[in-house]
């Protein structure tokens, strides 16, 4: 118990670590103004600089508006596409009917990037508030919708026919045997999925926001206001790696064999 706890523990120093020492990078890149040709650091702001609009922004009435309208917008979206996500790729992971009918479509709506529906989503909802909730939906249904296809089909046939040769029916195996199989492949669907719905919001909130992070950041951009650009990134960053980390603690909680298996290794 005591290495395992001593063992958290360093992986935790290292990974506080590795952040300041791409803080530090950053520092110095900064106030070097250093040019490599290809990428310069001239004009990027220095940590001190975001730290202050940080600050600045977190002072403000409007902080909380800001995070309210993005954190709406993209746990709805997260949420239908979590849905209608693992649906589709149970459906379509056991049944060959589904994998051709829906599958092929579904496969070439998929390389399309999120700042190309936005004309589509503007015709397609009445409102800009709907508008933005489909375009975070978009980008985390493909990530959720392929990892749960993966685990579906990558469930042992054997452990299949052992349960049908011990009498299980068709809803006792699909209970017992293919979604405890595909758990972990669902669950690291969901946990991209919530960050390819962060990652899709700052084009979510081009359409038509007066508040939101990703808006924040797009208005900071057409002001050239660098520092509050990055301000706006961060915010991003560490919204969406909090709440995919929050998705990958529940999937775990429905997964305790696997924190079994951890300790064993």
């Amino acid at each position: 118990m005591a290495s395992f706890f001593n063992g958290n523990l360093r992986r935790t120093a290292w990974r506080i670590a590795a952040l300041v020492l791409c803080v530090v990078a950053w520092h110095l890149a900064t106030r070097e103004r250093i040019n490599l040709g290809v990428v310069t650091f001239k004009n990027v702001p220095p940590p001190g600089e975001v730290a202050e609009s940080a600050w600045s922004l977190l002072q403000s009435p409007l902080v909380l508006q800001h995070l309210g309208a993005s954190l709406h917008r993209v746990f709805i979206g997260f949420a239908l596409a979590a849905v209608a996500g693992v649906a589709l790729g149970l459906a379509i992971g056991r049944a060959r009917w589904a994998e051709d009918t829906l599958l092929p479509p579904l496969e070439v709506l998929r390389p399309i990037p999120a700042v190309a529906w936005i004309p589509l989503a503007i015709l397609m909802f009445p409102s800009s508030e709907a508008s933005m909730v489909f375009i975070t939906f978009v980008g985390a249904l493909f990530p959720v919708l392929l990892n749960t296809v993966h685990g579906v089909e990558a469930v042992d046939a054997r452990l299949v026919a052992s349960a049908r040769s011990l009498g299980a029916g068709r809803l006792a195996v699909f209970r017992e045997v293919i979604l405890p199989g595909a758990l972990p492949s669902v669950v690291t669907g969901l946990a991209i999925g919530m960050g390819t719905a962060w990652f899709c919001l700052v084009t979510a909130e081009m359409i038509s926001g007066q508040f939101g992070i990703g808006y924040y950041t797009w208005m900071s951009y057409t002001i050239q206001n660098y520092a509050d650009i990055v301000v706006g990134m961060l915010f991003i960053g560490v919204l969406g790696m909090g709440s995919s980390a929050l998705v990958r603690r529940a999937g775990q909680a429905l997964m305790p064999w696997r924190a079994v298996q951890e300790k064993r290794k």
